[in-house]
Protein backbone atom coordinates (compact mmCIF):
# COMPACT_ATOMS: atom_id res chain seq x y z
CA UNK A 1 0.00 0.00 0.00
CA UNK A 2 2.88 2.79 0.96
CA UNK A 3 4.62 1.85 -2.11
CA UNK A 4 1.88 2.13 -4.19
CA UNK A 5 1.33 5.86 -2.69
CA UNK A 6 4.90 6.36 -3.32
CA UNK A 7 4.97 5.84 -6.75
CA UNK A 8 1.32 7.53 -7.11
CA UNK A 9 2.63 10.65 -5.45
CA UNK A 10 6.17 10.75 -7.50
CA UNK A 11 3.75 10.80 -10.73
CA UNK A 12 1.87 13.10 -9.21
CA UNK A 13 4.17 15.93 -7.93
CA UNK A 14 5.09 17.60 -11.30
CA UNK A 15 1.34 17.41 -12.16
CA UNK A 16 0.56 18.85 -9.25
CA UNK A 17 3.51 21.52 -9.35
CA UNK A 18 2.42 22.25 -12.94
CA UNK A 19 -1.34 22.88 -11.54
CA UNK A 20 0.07 25.33 -8.53
CA UNK A 21 1.63 27.22 -11.34
CA UNK A 22 -1.48 27.36 -13.33
CA UNK A 23 -3.21 28.74 -9.91
CA UNK A 24 -0.61 30.70 -9.19
CA UNK A 25 -1.49 33.47 -12.01
CA UNK A 26 -4.51 33.61 -10.96
CA UNK A 27 -3.73 34.66 -7.48
CA UNK A 28 -1.03 36.83 -9.10
CA UNK A 29 -3.36 38.78 -11.02
CA UNK A 30 -5.93 39.20 -7.95
CA UNK A 31 -3.43 39.98 -5.79
CA UNK A 32 -1.81 42.94 -8.17
CA UNK A 33 -5.46 44.06 -9.49
CA UNK A 34 -6.80 43.70 -5.77
CA UNK A 35 -4.02 46.35 -4.91
CA UNK A 36 -5.73 48.92 -7.28
CA UNK A 37 -8.93 48.81 -5.37
CA UNK A 38 -11.43 46.13 -4.17
CA UNK A 39 -13.94 46.54 -7.30
CA UNK A 40 -10.83 46.00 -9.70
CA UNK A 41 -11.03 42.70 -7.83
CA UNK A 42 -14.34 41.82 -7.58
CA UNK A 43 -14.40 42.89 -11.99
CA UNK A 44 -11.61 39.74 -12.16
CA UNK A 45 -13.67 37.57 -9.82
CA UNK A 46 -16.52 38.41 -11.86
CA UNK A 47 -15.33 37.50 -14.98
CA UNK A 48 -13.49 33.86 -13.27
CA UNK A 49 -16.93 32.77 -12.04
CA UNK A 50 -18.78 33.50 -15.50
CA UNK A 51 -16.31 32.15 -17.77
CA UNK A 52 -15.30 29.78 -15.12
CA UNK A 53 -17.99 26.80 -16.53
CA UNK A 54 -17.58 26.88 -20.16
CA UNK A 55 -13.60 26.79 -19.62
CA UNK A 56 -13.80 23.55 -17.29
CA UNK A 57 -15.75 22.09 -19.76
CA UNK A 58 -12.88 22.55 -22.06
CA UNK A 59 -10.65 21.12 -19.19
CA UNK A 60 -12.84 18.30 -19.18
CA UNK A 61 -12.12 17.17 -23.04
CA UNK A 62 -8.79 17.76 -22.51
CA UNK A 63 -8.58 14.96 -20.04
CA UNK A 64 -10.08 12.27 -22.73
CA UNK A 65 -6.39 12.69 -24.23
CA UNK A 66 -4.82 11.19 -21.00
CA UNK A 67 -7.01 8.29 -20.44
CA UNK A 68 -7.07 7.30 -23.99
CA UNK A 69 -3.67 7.97 -24.51
CA UNK A 70 -2.43 6.38 -20.75
CA UNK A 71 -5.00 3.19 -22.04
CA UNK A 72 -2.39 2.31 -24.97
CA UNK A 73 0.37 2.80 -23.56
CA UNK A 74 -0.37 0.18 -21.20
CA UNK A 75 -0.63 -1.79 -23.88
CA UNK A 76 2.46 -0.49 -25.06
CA UNK A 77 1.09 0.09 -28.51
CA UNK A 78 2.70 3.75 -29.71
CA UNK A 79 0.62 3.89 -32.92
CA UNK A 80 -2.51 4.12 -31.19
CA UNK A 81 -1.21 6.20 -28.33
CA UNK A 82 -0.22 8.85 -31.69
CA UNK A 83 -3.64 8.31 -33.38
CA UNK A 84 -5.53 9.30 -29.70
CA UNK A 85 -2.76 12.52 -29.98
CA UNK A 86 -4.15 13.89 -33.06
CA UNK A 87 -7.73 13.14 -32.73
CA UNK A 88 -7.91 14.37 -29.13
CA UNK A 89 -6.15 17.51 -30.65
CA UNK A 90 -8.41 17.93 -33.52
CA UNK A 91 -11.38 17.52 -30.58
CA UNK A 92 -9.85 19.95 -28.15
CA UNK A 93 -9.25 22.73 -30.43
CA UNK A 94 -12.61 22.51 -31.80
CA UNK A 95 -13.97 22.66 -28.52
CA UNK A 96 -11.85 25.80 -27.83
CA UNK A 97 -12.60 28.04 -30.42
CA UNK A 98 -16.51 27.64 -29.85
CA UNK A 99 -15.85 28.33 -25.84
CA UNK A 100 -13.26 31.13 -27.31
CA UNK A 101 -16.19 32.55 -29.14
CA UNK A 102 -18.69 32.22 -26.91
CA UNK A 103 -17.48 34.42 -24.43
CA UNK A 104 -16.46 36.53 -26.66
CA UNK A 105 -19.00 37.45 -28.36
CA UNK A 106 -21.19 37.04 -25.15
CA UNK A 107 -19.73 39.38 -22.93
CA UNK A 108 -22.32 41.88 -22.87
CA UNK A 109 -24.11 39.22 -20.61
CA UNK A 110 -22.19 40.88 -17.64
CA UNK A 111 -24.99 43.61 -17.80
CA UNK A 112 -27.76 40.92 -16.89
CA UNK A 113 -26.49 39.38 -13.44
CA UNK A 114 -27.56 41.85 -10.99
CA UNK A 115 -23.97 42.91 -10.19
CA UNK A 116 -22.21 46.57 -9.40
CA UNK A 117 -22.77 48.16 -12.49
CA UNK A 118 -18.83 50.08 -11.76
CA UNK A 119 -17.88 46.28 -11.36
CA UNK A 120 -19.39 45.30 -15.08
CA UNK A 121 -17.95 48.28 -16.59
CA UNK A 122 -14.61 46.66 -15.73
CA UNK A 123 -14.95 43.45 -16.30
CA UNK A 124 -16.31 43.56 -20.00
CA UNK A 125 -12.72 44.53 -21.68
CA UNK A 126 -11.25 41.60 -19.33
CA UNK A 127 -13.87 39.36 -20.35
CA UNK A 128 -13.17 39.27 -23.88
CA UNK A 129 -9.14 38.88 -23.39
CA UNK A 130 -9.64 36.32 -20.73
CA UNK A 131 -11.99 34.66 -23.39
CA UNK A 132 -9.72 35.04 -26.06
CA UNK A 133 -6.93 33.24 -24.16
CA UNK A 134 -8.87 30.11 -23.98
CA UNK A 135 -7.67 28.66 -27.18
CA UNK A 136 -3.86 28.83 -26.66
CA UNK A 137 -5.01 27.51 -22.92
CA UNK A 138 -6.75 24.81 -23.68
CA UNK A 139 -4.05 23.54 -26.50
CA UNK A 140 -1.74 23.74 -24.33
CA UNK A 141 -3.72 21.48 -21.67
CA UNK A 142 -4.29 19.12 -24.37
CA UNK A 143 -0.62 18.61 -25.30
CA UNK A 144 -0.13 18.38 -21.49
CA UNK A 145 -2.64 15.98 -20.98
CA UNK A 146 -1.26 13.89 -23.94
CA UNK A 147 2.63 14.03 -22.19
CA UNK A 148 0.98 12.94 -18.62
CA UNK A 149 -0.97 9.94 -19.71
CA UNK A 150 2.60 8.90 -21.51
CA UNK A 151 4.18 9.43 -17.57
CA UNK A 152 6.02 12.48 -18.15
CA UNK A 153 4.64 15.14 -16.61
CA UNK A 154 7.60 17.02 -16.38
CA UNK A 155 7.46 18.83 -19.10
CA UNK A 156 4.50 20.70 -18.79
CA UNK A 157 5.55 21.35 -15.31
CA UNK A 158 8.36 23.03 -16.31
CA UNK A 159 6.91 25.35 -18.94
CA UNK A 160 4.08 26.50 -16.64
CA UNK A 161 6.68 27.25 -13.79
CA UNK A 162 8.28 29.33 -16.41
CA UNK A 163 5.37 31.48 -17.47
CA UNK A 164 5.22 32.87 -13.90
CA UNK A 165 8.12 35.08 -14.26
CA UNK A 166 6.80 36.19 -17.29
CA UNK A 167 2.92 36.76 -16.41
CA UNK A 168 4.23 38.55 -13.45
CA UNK A 169 7.01 41.02 -15.59
CA UNK A 170 3.57 41.86 -17.89
CA UNK A 171 1.55 42.09 -15.44
CA UNK A 172 3.58 44.52 -13.80
CA UNK A 173 4.04 46.33 -16.85
CA UNK A 174 0.64 46.83 -18.12
CA UNK A 175 -1.49 46.77 -14.77
CA UNK A 176 0.86 49.62 -13.97
CA UNK A 177 1.99 51.54 -16.77
CA UNK A 178 5.22 50.70 -15.80
CA UNK A 179 8.44 51.39 -18.04
CA UNK A 180 6.50 53.82 -20.55
CA UNK A 181 3.84 51.17 -20.85
CA UNK A 182 0.45 52.48 -20.58
CA UNK A 183 -1.42 51.65 -17.80
CA UNK A 184 -4.34 49.17 -18.72
CA UNK A 185 -5.00 48.11 -14.56
CA UNK A 186 -7.34 44.83 -15.17
CA UNK A 187 -7.37 44.85 -18.63
CA UNK A 188 -3.38 44.77 -18.62
CA UNK A 189 -4.18 41.42 -16.64
CA UNK A 190 -6.01 40.47 -18.95
CA UNK A 191 -3.54 41.19 -22.23
CA UNK A 192 -0.56 39.31 -19.72
CA UNK A 193 -2.74 36.20 -19.20
CA UNK A 194 -3.25 35.78 -22.91
CA UNK A 195 0.52 36.86 -24.03
CA UNK A 196 1.96 33.76 -21.16
CA UNK A 197 -0.94 31.35 -22.19
CA UNK A 198 0.22 31.59 -25.65
CA UNK A 199 3.71 31.30 -24.76
CA UNK A 200 3.82 28.33 -23.39
CA UNK A 201 1.40 26.41 -25.64
CA UNK A 202 3.63 27.30 -28.79
CA UNK A 203 6.65 26.01 -26.27
CA UNK A 204 4.92 22.69 -25.69
CA UNK A 205 3.99 22.22 -29.19
CA UNK A 206 7.71 22.51 -29.97
CA UNK A 207 8.72 20.11 -27.03
CA UNK A 208 6.20 17.88 -28.28
CA UNK A 209 7.31 17.62 -32.33
CA UNK A 210 11.02 17.86 -31.94
CA UNK A 211 11.94 15.79 -28.45
CA UNK A 212 13.36 12.53 -28.83
CA UNK A 213 11.09 11.14 -25.53
CA UNK A 214 8.22 11.93 -27.93
CA UNK A 215 9.74 11.34 -31.40
CA UNK A 216 8.61 7.49 -31.83
CA UNK A 217 4.91 9.06 -31.55
CA UNK A 218 5.78 11.54 -34.15
CA UNK A 219 7.33 9.29 -36.61
CA UNK A 220 4.42 7.19 -37.37
CA UNK A 221 2.57 10.18 -38.07
CA UNK A 222 1.88 9.83 -41.80
CA UNK A 223 -0.01 6.65 -41.30
CA UNK A 224 -1.34 7.73 -37.52
CA UNK A 225 -2.85 11.22 -37.70
CA UNK A 226 -5.90 10.76 -39.97
CA UNK A 227 -9.19 11.19 -38.32
CA UNK A 228 -11.25 8.66 -37.49
CA UNK A 229 -14.51 8.61 -36.63
CA UNK A 230 -14.69 5.37 -33.58
CA UNK A 231 -11.50 7.55 -32.40
CA UNK A 232 -13.73 10.38 -31.89
CA UNK A 233 -16.30 8.59 -30.13
CA UNK A 234 -14.09 7.06 -28.31
CA UNK A 235 -12.79 10.43 -26.60
CA UNK A 236 -16.35 11.93 -26.13
CA UNK A 237 -17.09 9.06 -24.53
CA UNK A 238 -14.78 9.83 -21.95
CA UNK A 239 -14.63 13.71 -23.05
CA UNK A 240 -18.00 14.81 -22.60
CA UNK A 241 -19.10 13.01 -19.18
CA UNK A 242 -16.06 14.65 -17.57
CA UNK A 243 -16.16 17.64 -18.95
CA UNK A 244 -19.78 17.52 -17.39
CA UNK A 245 -18.62 16.33 -13.91
CA UNK A 246 -15.83 19.46 -13.08
CA UNK A 247 -18.52 21.93 -15.37
CA UNK A 248 -21.33 20.50 -12.74
CA UNK A 249 -18.66 21.19 -9.68
CA UNK A 250 -17.22 24.86 -11.04
CA UNK A 251 -20.65 26.00 -12.06
CA UNK A 252 -21.81 24.79 -8.51
CA UNK A 253 -18.94 27.24 -7.19
CA UNK A 254 -19.39 29.98 -10.34
CA UNK A 255 -23.14 29.90 -9.56
CA UNK A 256 -22.04 30.51 -5.99
CA UNK A 257 -20.02 33.56 -6.64
CA UNK A 258 -22.58 35.39 -8.82
CA UNK A 259 -25.52 34.82 -6.74
CA UNK A 260 -23.06 35.98 -4.08
CA UNK A 261 -22.21 38.90 -6.34
CA UNK A 262 -25.92 40.19 -5.81
CA UNK A 263 -25.06 40.82 -2.06
CA UNK A 264 -22.46 43.50 -3.27
CA UNK A 265 -18.98 44.45 -4.46
CA UNK A 266 -17.76 43.81 -0.57
CA UNK A 267 -19.27 39.93 -0.57
CA UNK A 268 -17.91 39.51 -3.96
CA UNK A 269 -14.40 40.26 -3.57
CA UNK A 270 -14.24 38.60 0.11
CA UNK A 271 -15.69 35.21 -2.17
CA UNK A 272 -12.89 35.76 -4.66
CA UNK A 273 -10.39 35.77 -1.72
CA UNK A 274 -11.56 32.77 0.42
CA UNK A 275 -12.34 30.69 -3.39
CA UNK A 276 -8.85 31.34 -4.45
CA UNK A 277 -7.05 30.26 -1.96
CA UNK A 278 -9.35 26.75 -1.74
CA UNK A 279 -9.11 26.66 -5.48
CA UNK A 280 -4.95 26.69 -4.68
CA UNK A 281 -5.20 23.60 -2.51
CA UNK A 282 -7.36 21.94 -4.47
CA UNK A 283 -4.64 21.52 -7.51
CA UNK A 284 -3.01 19.42 -4.69
CA UNK A 285 -6.06 17.07 -5.10
CA UNK A 286 -6.48 17.45 -8.84
CA UNK A 287 -2.92 16.38 -9.09
CA UNK A 288 -3.11 13.13 -6.92
CA UNK A 289 -6.65 12.81 -8.71
CA UNK A 290 -5.45 12.40 -12.35
CA UNK A 291 -1.96 10.57 -11.38
CA UNK A 292 -3.74 7.85 -9.44
CA UNK A 293 -6.28 8.05 -12.86
CA UNK A 294 -3.31 7.43 -14.96
CA UNK A 295 -2.10 4.35 -13.03
CA UNK A 296 -5.75 2.98 -12.71
CA UNK A 297 -6.17 3.52 -16.66
CA UNK A 298 -2.39 2.11 -17.26
CA UNK A 299 -3.55 -1.34 -15.18
CA UNK A 300 -7.28 -1.45 -16.94
CA UNK A 301 -4.76 -1.76 -20.15
CA UNK A 302 -3.51 -4.78 -18.75
CA UNK A 303 -6.44 -5.63 -16.93
CA UNK A 304 -5.10 -5.93 -13.57
CA UNK A 305 -7.92 -4.98 -11.20
CA UNK A 306 -5.91 -5.97 -8.19
CA UNK A 307 -3.52 -3.14 -8.94
CA UNK A 308 -6.27 -1.00 -9.60
CA UNK A 309 -8.05 -1.43 -6.02
CA UNK A 310 -4.51 -0.84 -4.29
CA UNK A 311 -3.76 1.99 -6.36
CA UNK A 312 -7.46 3.08 -6.01
CA UNK A 313 -7.16 2.92 -2.11
CA UNK A 314 -3.82 4.03 -0.97
CA UNK A 315 -4.64 7.38 -3.54
CA UNK A 316 -7.38 7.83 -1.19
CA UNK A 317 -5.96 7.68 2.16
CA UNK A 318 -3.21 10.12 0.84
CA UNK A 319 -6.25 12.35 -0.24
CA UNK A 320 -7.69 12.40 3.89
CA UNK A 321 -4.17 13.04 4.80
CA UNK A 322 -4.09 16.22 3.04
CA UNK A 323 -7.44 17.43 3.05
CA UNK A 324 -7.13 16.95 7.05
CA UNK A 325 -3.52 19.14 6.70
CA UNK A 326 -5.25 21.94 4.48
CA UNK A 327 -8.30 22.04 6.88
CA UNK A 328 -5.83 22.69 10.17
CA UNK A 329 -3.96 25.60 7.73
CA UNK A 330 -6.87 27.37 6.45
CA UNK A 331 -8.38 27.63 10.33
CA UNK A 332 -5.00 28.63 11.92
CA UNK A 333 -4.12 31.60 9.05
CA UNK A 334 -7.55 32.23 8.53
CA UNK A 335 -6.73 35.94 9.50
CA UNK A 336 -3.41 36.51 7.64
CA UNK A 337 -4.60 34.85 4.42
CA UNK A 338 -7.10 37.63 2.79
CA UNK A 339 -4.41 40.54 3.78
CA UNK A 340 -2.23 39.29 0.72
CA UNK A 341 -5.22 40.50 -1.60
CA UNK A 342 -6.77 43.15 -0.14
CA UNK A 343 -6.56 45.62 2.63
CA UNK A 344 -10.95 46.89 3.07
CA UNK A 345 -11.76 45.94 6.32
CA UNK A 346 -14.93 44.79 5.54
CA UNK A 347 -13.39 42.52 2.85
CA UNK A 348 -10.79 41.47 5.07
CA UNK A 349 -13.62 40.49 8.17
CA UNK A 350 -15.30 38.47 5.66
CA UNK A 351 -13.50 36.40 3.73
CA UNK A 352 -12.06 35.11 7.04
CA UNK A 353 -15.35 34.03 7.95
CA UNK A 354 -15.56 31.77 4.59
CA UNK A 355 -12.11 30.47 5.16
CA UNK A 356 -13.33 29.25 8.02
CA UNK A 357 -16.07 26.94 6.18
CA UNK A 358 -13.23 26.62 3.28
CA UNK A 359 -11.23 24.88 6.06
CA UNK A 360 -14.67 22.46 6.44
CA UNK A 361 -14.70 21.02 3.09
CA UNK A 362 -10.82 20.34 2.26
CA UNK A 363 -11.05 16.28 3.45
CA UNK A 364 -14.70 16.17 1.54
CA UNK A 365 -13.09 18.22 -1.79
CA UNK A 366 -10.06 16.26 -1.70
CA UNK A 367 -11.30 12.88 -1.29
CA UNK A 368 -14.17 13.77 -3.95
CA UNK A 369 -11.50 15.20 -6.62
CA UNK A 370 -9.51 11.42 -6.13
CA UNK A 371 -12.85 9.57 -6.20
CA UNK A 372 -14.15 11.05 -9.78
CA UNK A 373 -10.51 10.46 -11.35
CA UNK A 374 -10.37 6.80 -10.37
CA UNK A 375 -13.88 6.39 -11.62
CA UNK A 376 -12.59 7.90 -14.94
CA UNK A 377 -9.54 6.02 -14.49
CA UNK A 378 -11.40 2.31 -15.27
CA UNK A 379 -13.76 4.01 -17.70
CA UNK A 380 -16.95 4.37 -15.11
CA UNK A 381 -17.88 8.20 -16.48
CA UNK A 382 -21.90 8.30 -16.83
CA UNK A 383 -22.83 6.87 -13.30
CA UNK A 384 -20.55 9.58 -11.50
CA UNK A 385 -21.70 12.28 -13.65
CA UNK A 386 -25.24 12.16 -12.46
CA UNK A 387 -23.87 11.33 -8.92
CA UNK A 388 -22.14 14.33 -9.00
CA UNK A 389 -24.86 16.61 -10.82
CA UNK A 390 -27.58 15.37 -7.54
CA UNK A 391 -24.40 16.34 -4.76
CA UNK A 392 -24.22 19.79 -6.27
CA UNK A 393 -27.08 20.78 -8.30
CA UNK A 394 -30.21 19.03 -5.87
CA UNK A 395 -28.69 19.10 -3.16
CA UNK A 396 -25.95 21.89 -2.56
CA UNK A 397 -27.07 24.77 -4.53
CA UNK A 398 -30.44 25.05 -3.68
CA UNK A 399 -29.96 24.50 0.16
CA UNK A 400 -26.66 27.19 -0.14
CA UNK A 401 -29.82 29.49 -1.26
CA UNK A 402 -32.52 29.44 0.57
CA UNK A 403 -29.67 29.70 3.68
CA UNK A 404 -28.63 32.56 1.73
CA UNK A 405 -31.76 34.39 0.76
CA UNK A 406 -34.47 32.73 3.36
CA UNK A 407 -32.67 32.59 5.93
CA UNK A 408 -30.62 35.65 5.86
CA UNK A 409 -27.47 34.22 6.14
CA UNK A 410 -25.94 35.70 3.24
CA UNK A 411 -22.44 34.76 1.63
CA UNK A 412 -22.08 31.88 4.49
CA UNK A 413 -25.21 30.34 3.59
CA UNK A 414 -24.26 29.68 0.03
CA UNK A 415 -20.80 28.25 1.69
CA UNK A 416 -22.92 25.98 3.70
CA UNK A 417 -24.28 24.79 0.63
CA UNK A 418 -21.27 24.01 -0.55
CA UNK A 419 -19.81 21.73 2.31
CA UNK A 420 -22.78 19.74 1.89
CA UNK A 421 -22.47 19.23 -1.93
CA UNK A 422 -18.62 18.51 -1.69
CA UNK A 423 -19.26 15.83 0.98
CA UNK A 424 -22.25 14.36 -1.08
CA UNK A 425 -20.11 13.99 -3.75
CA UNK A 426 -17.58 12.41 -1.72
CA UNK A 427 -19.58 9.92 -0.18
CA UNK A 428 -21.38 8.52 -3.48
CA UNK A 429 -17.91 8.89 -5.57
CA UNK A 430 -15.89 6.78 -3.27
CA UNK A 431 -18.74 4.24 -2.38
CA UNK A 432 -18.91 3.77 -6.49
CA UNK A 433 -15.37 3.01 -6.83
CA UNK A 434 -15.26 0.55 -4.06
CA UNK A 435 -18.37 -1.02 -5.07
CA UNK A 436 -17.28 -1.61 -8.75
CA UNK A 437 -13.58 -2.51 -7.50
CA UNK A 438 -15.25 -4.94 -4.66
CA UNK A 439 -13.08 -8.28 -4.25
CA UNK A 440 -10.34 -6.71 -7.15
CA UNK A 441 -12.03 -9.74 -9.55
CA UNK A 442 -14.58 -8.12 -11.90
Amino acid sequence: MKNEASQTLKLALPIIIGELAQMALHLIDSAMVGAISYKQLAAAALVVNAMNIPFVLGIGMTISVSQMVSLANGRSDAKLVSHYLFNGFCICALTAIVISLTLVFGKDLLHHLGQDPEVVTLAIPFMKLMGLSIIPMLLFMTLKQFADGLEQTRTAMILSLSGMPLNILLNWLLIYGNWGFPRLELEGAGWATLITRTVIFLALAIVVLKHKKFSKYIAVSSSQWKLKAQTWRELLHIGVPSALQIGMEAGAFAVSGIIIGTLGAVAQAAHQIALSSASLTFMVSMGLAQAGSIRVSNALGRKDWTKIFVIGKSTLYTALAYGTICAILFAVFRNQIPSLFNKNSEVLSLAALLLLFAAVFQISDSTQAIGAGLLRGIKDVKTPTVLIGVAYWVIGIPVGYMLAFYFGMGAVGMWIGLILGLTMASLFLITRFFKMTKGSNI
